[in-house]
């Protein structure tokens, strides 16, 4: 025992680290520390899914095949002898933050920025409302997906309005827009295609509130909306016309030139004949929802952009048909019990990935990804960002700040004793083979499946299969 009380430094264990989500930053953070450290490292990535991957499996729309397959990638540092993939434990429910810290030697929290941003409009509460979170986990197969809510707003929509333009939105419209027959080689549950199917949209509005210089999504998902069997996509060229801080914009920002190229090829499109009209409308917010009983459109303001970069009234009025309206301005993340988060930014107060509580960096405790930077980057920003944080947190083992000497039981075995039911990674694998069987029955690479209790079912198929017999 040290003279602090606290337990002596253990030289002959690795460092013993938890990372709380198995998203891309957490798997980037478990790599990162099995792979780079001068030191031996073992890690514990824990996850209140029975899934590894967070939005790379529930997040990445399943119409992008090339996208999701970063999984695969991801998977490889799974099966690294130091790293342990425990899912279905929530921590603050399954385990106290206080309690996982005795267990271990350091915890990384890299679970990510869930909650949606509101609009904050007269309205936005009325059934036909929905966040894009909402939908991308109904359509992703997410255990914890409104089924009921989602597919009430989507019986009979022919007009459905997208806010926001970032990649999610661009993502949902896409989605909105496909023919049935683009959709069915996805891993997509059946239940969700057959929805979709019997979805008869005629037009899909993107509205952003300033223009496309603006915008953040990037060129490569604007320009597969020109791609879709069933949708001409159609952009009204005042919208194209440049004020002064987008001309400042583009010139730094290439992305932003190339998306307006883009915009400005489509200028020229007419609608035809039944296919599905995506329109991109530039400096448009809303300001209300309006109906009585579901959505029945968008009260929009024009908007123009003011030198300092921001959107301004001006004053000027219309109202957008629509029998679904999704939200997909941001995200934001909250804190597990015992963690603080700033609650403007949503993410938890850091340095460098250090947690900082009290105005202070706390000994042991970091964070990676959204909920330390913000809704930002694609999923390969991640991984710089994991490193940044792993590089803090070797930095504290070689000055002494944290050293193997935490609680010695095991953590799976006293998550069980508490009556969790921890998913390891073996049982995600039998998970994983079901998923690629069931796709098998309809011709495709796989389906996802959604309900948690059909996954944990897959998983205990396979442990029995493998017990031995008397």
């Amino acid at each position: 025992m040290a003279d602090d009380g606290s337990p002596a430094p253990d030289s002959e264990r690795p460092l013993r680290v938890a990372v709380v989500g198995a998203g891309p930053a957490g798997i980037y953070t478990a790599e990162a520390l099995t792979r780079r450290a001068p030191v031996p490292v073992t890690v514990d990535l824990l996850d209140r899914l029975p899934t590894p991957f967070g939005l790379v499996r529930h997040g990445i729309a399943p119409d992008h095949p090339k996208m999701r397959a970063i999984r695969d990638t991801l998977h490889r540092a799974l099966d690294d002898p130091g790293v342990r993939f425990v899912g279905n434990v929530e921590v603050g429910t399954d385990i106290t933050l206080e309690d996982l810290r005795r267990h271990v030697d350091a915890v990384v929290y890299t679970y990510g920025a869930a909650l949606d941003r509101p609009l904050a409009v007269d309205g936005e509460d009325l059934p036909g409302s929905l966040a894009a979170t909402d939908l991308v986990a109904w359509y992703c197969g997410h255990p914890d997906a409104d089924r009921a809510r989602v597919e009430a707003a989507l019986a009979g929509v022919r007009r459905a309005v997208v806010v926001g333009v970032g990649n999610v939105a661009l993502d949902v419209a896409r989605v909105l827009a496909r023919a049935p027959q683009e959709l069915e080689p996805t891993d997509m549950p059946q239940h969700v295609l057959d929805v979709l199917a019997a979805t008869p949209v005629e037009e899909v509005t993107v509205l952003g509130r300033r223009g496309p210089a603006n915008a953040s999504f990037t060129t490569m998902e604007l320009r597969e909306l020109d791609g879709l069997d069933r949708a001409t996509v159609l952009v009204d060229p005042a919208d194209l016309e440049l004020d002064p801080t987008a001309e400042e914009r583009l010139a730094g920002d290439r992305n932003a030139s190339r998306n307006l190229a883009v915009l400005r090829e489509w200028a020229g499109h007419e609608p035809a004949g039944d296919r599905v009209r995506l329109r991109l409308r530039f400096y448009r917010r809303p300001v209300r929802l309006l109906g009585a009983d579901r959505v029945t459109g968008v009260e929009v303001e024009r908007t123009a952009v003011d030198g300092e970069g921001r959107a301004v009234g001006t004053g000027e009025y219309e109202v957008v048909p629509a029998d679904l309206v999704v939200r997909s301005v941001g995200y934001r993340g909250e804190g597990l019990p015992g963690l603080p988060v700033d609650p403007r930014s949503g993410t938890v107060p850091n340095e460098d990935g250090r947690v900082l509580r009290d105005g202070g960096a706390s000994a042991g405790e970091y964070v990676a990804g959204w909920i330390k930077r913000g809704p930002s980057g694609v999923v390969g920003t991640n991984k710089h960002d994991a490193r940044e944080t792993v590089a803090s947190l070797l930095a504290d083992a070689e000055a002494g700040v944290i050293a193997p000497g935490g609680d010695r039981d095991d953590l799976v075995q006293t998550l069980r004793a508490r009556g969790a039911d921890p998913v390891l990674l073996e049982d995600w694998r039998a998970i994983d083979a079901a998923e690629v069987a069931l796709g098998a029955t309809r011709g495709r690479a796989r389906t996802t499946m959604h309900e948690r209790e059909a996954l944990l079912a897959a998983a205990r198929a396979a442990e029995r299969a493998s017990a031995p017999t008397a």
